[in-house]
């Protein structure tokens, strides 16, 4: 009987967690970074790679150094040591690409879309606050201009 008690109050902080915005927005976040790995992947094989090959070869894995000679044939042939740091170029690379573009078309504008809407909704208290003091300072005005006709001073309440 307590199980069943338990039950509903397990699925519904289980409910809570998930539809907390914080969880919500980090499956959004992995989704949106998993499809932007193909375009950033792209423009690293299609535009930086050919970049490169102006200067060597087009594929970043093949850049390598023999640490242990002597180093022959590729894949399970291959013979001695090699550092592949060709392939960790082209990771890094890609990494910095997609940080430039996700800071600069993403974190950037929503940064300066928070300001605005912050500097807009401190501009807007500000005013309700002058109102406020303005309308108070009227109140204060017209109780005095009544007390003044009826021929009273302030100090005779």
């Amino acid at each position: 009987m307590s199980e069943t008690k338990k039950d509903p109050s397990i699925w519904q902080g289980f409910k809570a967690f998930l539809m907390r915005g914080n969880v919500v927005d980090l499956a959004v976040a992995v989704v949106i970074g998993a499809a932007f790995t193909n375009i950033v992947n792209s423009v690293v094989k299609g535009i930086i790679n050919p970049v490169i090959g102006t200067i060597g070869t087009q594929n970043l894995d093949s850049y390598s150094s023999c640490i242990k000679g002597p180093c022959t044939g590729t894949g399970d042939s291959a013979t001695g040591v090699r550092l592949l740091w060709g392939s960790v170029l082209g990771a890094t690379l890609t990494f910095v690409i997609t940080a430039a573009v996700v800071y600069f078309l993403m974190v950037l504008p929503m940064a300066k879309y928070l300001a605005r809407m912050e500097a807009r909704r401190k501009a807007k208290e500000g005013t309700q606050e002058v109102l406020e003091v303005t309308e108070l300072e009227v109140l204060k005005e017209i109780r005095d201009a009544i007390v003044a006709q009826r021929g009273a001073g302030p100090m005779d309440r």
